[in-house]
């Protein structure tokens, strides 16, 4: 039996569990401590939209290229990184999905699992721990930046092979 889930919006607020979403600052959000302008005024900047945290290792960023997935989605894997958090931002002004479950106990099933479709504007960054499933690119290959512990000791990827559950993701207008 396989089991289809729906891609809800990502929202800062329905994504707080996991981590951060990397966007502007709607105008509500906006303070002067964390949106003001810069560079003689040709320039806003949105401060401190996520933070990265890592235990041992540095920070280092690194582009992924992630393959097109066709609709439906297939799910395989969920993994985690005990060591630091990981965000992800696309490059290529393309839509996504996000597929994650809570820190702690692996994901036991579909029902554990919270899939959110991401806007080409909008980044994600997994707390460490965080379940989540490798990138779900749509409409084509897309470069995305990442920002990640690396170097440093100890393993900091761990993963379940999700791919017996059945679980797939469905798209009502597919992207192109």
């Amino acid at each position: 039996m396989s089991v289809t889930l729906t891609a809800k919006p990502l929202t800062k607020a329905k994504f707080a569990p996991y981590g951060s979403v990397i966007e502007r600052y709607n105008i509500d959000e906006q303070t002067a401590d964390n949106t003001y302008e810069i560079n003689n005024g040709y320039a806003v900047r949105h401060h401190a939209l996520a933070e990265s945290k890592l235990n041992g290792g540095s920070v280092g960023m690194s582009i992924f290229r992630a393959k097109k997935r066709e609709n439906p989605i297939a799910l395989s894997v969920m993994e985690y990184h005990p060591l630091g958090t990981q965000a992800f931002v696309s490059m290529e002004g393309q839509d996504y999905i996000v597929v994650v479950a809570k820190a702690g106990v692996p994901p036991q099933s579909a029902d554990d699992l919270a899939v959110f479709y991401a806007k080409s504007h909008q980044g994600v960054q997994y707390d460490a721990n965080v379940w989540h499933h490798p990138l779900l690119a749509l409409g084509r290959d897309s470069d995305f930046l990442v920002i990640d512990r690396i170097n440093g000791e100890g393993n900091n990827c761990y993963e379940i092979d999700i791919t017996d559950w059945h679980v797939f993701i469905e798209l009502e207008n597919e992207c192109s």
